[in-house]
């Protein structure tokens, strides 16, 4: 059986953080010429990053960012602010270089790959574009499972493709960014199901809602919820009941790059949903994130608080497609440059911090 069609790949073991190149980092930044913790989280960004990549010299240059786009049946429920077609408008949008991340990807020198995984308009004539046709967007979740088994299977394999090309290109970090109408009320309904928790307490405005369309949205999550409720017995049932394709494939992504051990930096509240979902599927996937910002989706706060996580950043920015993690993209940078380029005390030939009480 083809590998894309099965889950199999999903268990192979996750690779682990380097503990003794953590405590050379560790020791390295007490070394240098600052008092100790002056630098505050980019310290510790250092040290992680020390650790992940098996190195003295932790680095982020050559990063690698992957947009993946879907539709969702669920949209036609009138849950977001923008019509449907805006998908496909918006991949467009990132080939044409118009798009926040394609500015941000051609800032940070990063490359850039977008991939629609399933869209209801057309998008053959771009020829940029990566297309994997696994159907005219997700069916409604509201009546049926979003994805069958077939599709699923396929778009976490998408996700794991992406990590083999960021690996090809040796890429230091990766960025897994998204689009799809709809996708916020599939990953509010997925993380409800996950942490089981009452969808008034994770559902957000989204594109853009008013009180009374996130009070409608909130009504449509319940109301799938309770369709699905029984039939759910593990995160990935959850996931393909309710997630998107795009959901699905940076899922298989963030569990990919764990278990290759490439450093994973978490964009916004879509990509936490996942980022979530793949640590309940492949637990300790985790070791591999670095979470870049909380933004001003109100239940991004719970996914984080779940994944014990600690945000780089928060702006109150709130439009997915990768650009807060590729914001936080130069404070990875910045982390890594201090850490490998300052002088310690001894080689400056500057005084270290008196050992008193």
């Amino acid at each position: 059986m083809n590998q894309q069609n099965t889950s199999n790949w999903l268990h192979v073991p996750l690779a682990k953080p380097d503990e003794a190149m953590r405590y050379q980092a560790q020791q390295r930044q007490a070394q240098l010429t600052k008092p100790p913790g002056s630098l505050g989280r980019l310290e510790s960004i250092a040290i992680q990053l020390a650790a992940m990549q098996n190195t003295a010299q932790p680095c982020a240059d050559c990063a690698h960012i992957a947009i993946f786009a879907g539709d969702h049946g669920v949209a036609t429920e009138g849950v977001s602010a923008f019509p449907q077609s805006v998908t496909g408008e918006m991949i467009r949008n990132f080939v044409n270089g118009g798009a926040a991340i394609s500015v941000l990807a051609d800032a940070m020198q990063a490359s850039l790959e977008i991939i629609n995984l399933g869209t209801i308009t057309d998008t053959d004539a771009l020829p940029t574009v990566m297309h994997y046709r696994l159907g005219p967007g997700t069916a409604n979740f509201l009546h049926a499972p979003a994805m069958t088994a077939h599709q699923l299977n396929a778009a976490l394999w998408v996700g794991r493709e992406a990590i083999e090309r960021a690996r090809q290109k040796e890429a230091h970090v990766f960025i897994g960014g998204e689009m799809g109408i709809g996708n916020t009320t599939s990953a509010t309904a997925l993380a409800c199901s996950l942490l089981q928790r009452a969808p008034d307490a994770l559902t957000g405005a989204g594109t853009g809602l008013t009180a009374d369309g996130i009070q409608h949205k909130t009504k449509i999550i319940t109301q799938a919820l309770a369709h699905h409720q029984t039939s759910i017995d593990s995160p990935l049932e959850a996931l393909r009941r309710l997630g998107g394709f795009e959901i699905a494939a940076l899922t298989g992504a963030y569990i990919r790059g764990a278990q290759i051990g490439l450093p994973l930096l978490i964009d916004g509240f879509i990509c936490t949903a996942a980022a979530l979902t793949a640590e309940m599927i492949a637990p300790e996937c985790k070791n591999w994130f670095i979470y870049s910002h909380q933004s001003a989706e109100s239940g991004h706060g719970i996914l984080l608080e779940a994944l014990t996580a600690k945000p780089l950043m928060a702006l109150d920015m709130r439009l997915g497609e990768g650009s807060g993690a590729a914001i936080a993209l130069p404070l990875l940078r910045s982390a890594c440059r201090l850490h490998n380029g300052m002088a310690t005390f001894a080689e400056a030939h500057v005084s270290a911090k008196n050992n008193v009480e």
